[in-house]
């Protein structure tokens, strides 16, 4: 896999991050499969060539954009607020970082989101991402077993219904939005630990 962080050019104005940054709009406006190189040498004013000189394929461009999202959630899985704590402290952090993770990299958490398993990098993707979700059911089982949530939902329930809210920030959140980022997760966890009803 390339390195997007180098600076190989080749034309002035398009590194290899800039040509990746391109190529993960593209392919979240007009889907991924839809998305010929020849649409993105057009978008880039570039040759094919010029884009074949970074990647070697559009399937490339795909694995780095998708690997990009699932590292960071899966490095949120890692720190120490994840493994440190009670069951319910170490599951707030891990949601919190994951509001995080796609605000921050919105795009490319977009693009993972729409991924169907049409292709091998795509079925790796959904591998690692239910196994991100099998990681955070587990905390939500532990959380059960301490008392700190209520044992009467399913954890793979409760796990597919917080991420849907989460997941659902890509269709609308926007970095330039009144929406601060931070605000943002503490927003999503009043909601996803403690409900909307007002405390009595």
């Amino acid at each position: 896999m390339s390195d997007v962080n180098t600076t190989k050019r080749g034309r002035p104005g398009y590194d290899q991050r800039a040509i990746l940054d391109i190529a993960v709009a593209a392919f979240n406006e007009y889907g991924y499969d839809a998305t010929s190189m020849g649409v993105l040498a057009a978008r880039l004013d570039l040759s094919k060539a010029a884009i074949y000189h970074h990647f070697s394929s559009k399937e490339e461009l795909l694995a780095l954009a998708l690997d990009e999202a699932l590292t960071g959630l899966e490095g949120v899985l890692l720190e120490p607020g994840a493994l440190t704590g009670s069951a319910i402290d170490r599951l707030a952090h891990v949601l919190r970082g994951a509001v995080q993770v796609l605000t921050a990299k919105l795009p490319s958490v977009t693009l993972l989101l729409r991924v169907r398993g049409n292709s091998d990098v795509e079925r790796q993707a959904l591998t690692r991402r239910r196994a991100f979700d099998r990681a955070v059911s587990a905390l939500v089982v532990q959380a059960r077993g301490e008392g700190s949530v209520r044992a009467d939902i399913d954890p793979r329930i409760v796990t597919r219904l917080v991420f849907g809210m989460v997941n659902s920030i890509a269709e609308w959140y926007r970095p330039e939005g009144p929406e601060d980022a931070v605000q943002l997760a503490d927003d999503v966890l009043k909601l996803a630990l403690d409900g909307l009803r007002t405390p009595r």
